[in-house]
């Protein structure tokens, strides 16, 4: 059997020590590298949750698609769009925070009027069918029944209706001017202002047929 005498085996234990304690060192090293990349995978998805994407239509200079920090206000997403002279910024909670996908739809000044409101809009309301359709629609935006057609009355008989006056009425045909007639009549809970709690007054009083 080798002896060994004590240089030799103090010799071996110094190697021992370099090898376990190199070992450790280059797995601590990975296991920090590893940790690194999990935190910059982390940051990326955070960067990217930290956006909106909002749509901002209705009564501004740009219209369209606007991406926005996380924590961003409605008032942040329309000044982005730039609003024109006839947008009624009171009507909107501009101090909301936005949330990814949401479509804020910017209404004109009721006293403007209809003119007003098509000269601003990105869409020639002028040449909207569904403008062009209420424009002569006359009798028959009544239904039987005495119900109001949402997609042929005009700010007049909108007005008629409960909890409509005319600011509600011409959000409801700068509305369908922008995104086309209502298909149901549930649809016109998308106008700004209009709730769950107008609707209800409402739905027994109109149609879109």
């Amino acid at each position: 059997m080798l002896q060994l005498d004590r240089k030799q085996q103090l010799v071996i234990l110094v190697l021992v020590g370099i090898i376990l304690f190199g070992g450790g060192y280059r797995f601590a090293q990975m296991k920090e590298r590893a940790a690194e990349e999990n935190i910059a995978v982390l940051d990326r998805e955070k960067t990217n949750d930290s956006k909106a994407k909002v749509h901002v239509a209705g009564a501004v200079v740009k219209p369209g698609v606007y991406e926005l920090p996380a924590g961003s206000r409605i008032i942040d997403a329309v000044n982005m769009a730039v609003p024109t002279g006839e947008a009624d910024l009171d009507v909107l909670k501009l101090a909301t925070q936005v949330t990814d996908g949401q479509t804020i739809n910017v209404p004109v000044k009721a006293a403007a009027g209809q003119t007003g409101a098509a000269g601003s809009s990105a869409a020639p309301a002028a040449v909207s069918p569904v403008a062009a359709f209420s424009a002569g629609a006359g009798s028959s935006v009544q239904q039987a029944g005495g119900k109001v057609n949402i997609n042929t009355a005009d700010q007049a008989q909108l007005d008629t209706l409960p909890g409509i006056g005319p600011a509600y009425a011409q959000r409801i045909i700068q509305y369908r001017e922008l995104n086309g007639p209502f298909e149901t009549i549930e649809d016109i809970k998308q106008v700004s202002g209009i709730g769950d709690k107008r609707f209800e007054q409402l739905k027994d009083l109109i149609t879109v047929q």
